[in-house]
This record gives C-alpha cells, structure tokens and sequence, in this order.
C-alpha cells in the first residue's frame, strides 16, 4: 500500500487541473460535432454510399445549385466537389478513375455559393459603379472583383454569392443590358 503526503493547496490544484481538462475535452467534442453538423447543413452534398464525410467545394468551378456534380477523393482534404463540366475535374478522372465517387445536392439547397462573373464591356466612366447598382439590387454579395482596362476594353471578374442558378441567370441578363456590356458570364 503506497502513502502519501498531501496539502490542502496542492489538492485543490490538482482537483482544479482534472477539471480543466474535463471542460477542455468536452469544449472539442462539441467543436467537432458542430463543425460536422455544419458541413452537412451548408452545403447540402450527398456522396452516394457514404455518410458524414468532410466535402469541400472546388474553387476552380465553384459549384452551386442545381449545377450536375462530381466528387474528388482528395488526400487529407475529404471529398472535392467539382461541376461536372469542369476542366480540372476532367483531367484529375482521366488521371485517377479510382477517386471519382458519385456526388448530388441533397434536398436542401438553402444558403449561398460563390460563383464566378466575368464581364467584358467597352470601358466607360461609371461601368464599375452601373454594373455594381445591377448586383446590389439583385441582392448578390460580391466578396472579390478585379477590373483591368486596356485600349478602351474592360475586363471584370467578380466573385459573388447567389442563392440559386436562377438568381444568377437572371443576373447575367441584367448585366448584358447594361451600357457598353458586350459579354457578361459565369467563369
């Protein structure tokens, strides 16, 4: 039998640690299960066969409901998802077959997707401002824009977040009718 001599101070300091490390377990168990819960919820993917799996969606295409989807199984990074038109997407199946798994948007399409708007217009004063009153009033958050002009030619790209497919072409239309646009699309 082992005996040992113990103080008030240095019991309540140990009481004190197993606590915090209790509270801290607990802290990133939650932490965990949020984060899992929230993939899921976001952005409403579905890899057929398997459940609960880390999903990512790709920058290059950046897709967005009902856009046709595939899935990449990545190393340490869960499951890309791509359009199915994307040309990265393309040549990552002709180069790894075995990584391709089958991918749908689950019934919940709620939230927002960034999507890529490229525009191309003969370059005015105001253009930036006309094409920027287009997506304000169609509600559409624009979280990037590069705009470069050279010879009388504006070329703009803008990353922005759409609710849906509809909501995005119907954008597109409006910003062809802006003056002086001669080409307006998703990248």
């Amino acid at each position: 039998m082992a005996r040992a001599t113990l103080n008030l101070r240095q019991l309540q300091a140990a009481v004190r640690a197993s606590e915090e490390q209790a509270e801290e377990r607990v802290v990133d168990e939650l932490t965990v299960r949020r984060q899992r819960d929230s993939d899921v919820a976001e952005k409403g993917i579905l890899i057929v066969g398997v459940g609960r799996l880390l999903t990512q969606l790709a920058g290059c295409c950046k897709p967005a409901p009902p856009d046709p989807i595939v899935g990449f199984v990545t190393r340490g990074r869960g499951v890309s998802v791509h359009r199915a038109d994307c040309s990265n997407f393309v040549h990552l199946r002709a180069t790894h077959p075995e990584r391709v798994i089958e991918t749908t948007w689950g019934g919940s399409s709620d939230g927002v997707f960034a999507v890529d708007i490229v525009i191309d217009a003969h370059d005015r004063q105001g253009l930036l401002r006309d094409v920027s009153d287009v997506l304000a009033r169609e509600r559409i958050n624009v979280i990037a824009v590069n705009t470069q002009s050279r010879q009388g030619n504006a070329h703009m790209s803008f990353t922005a977040e759409v609710a849906s497919v509809p909501q995005l072409e119907r954008t597109l239309a409006l910003l062809h009718a802006v003056q002086g646009v001669v080409g307006a699309r998703r990248a």
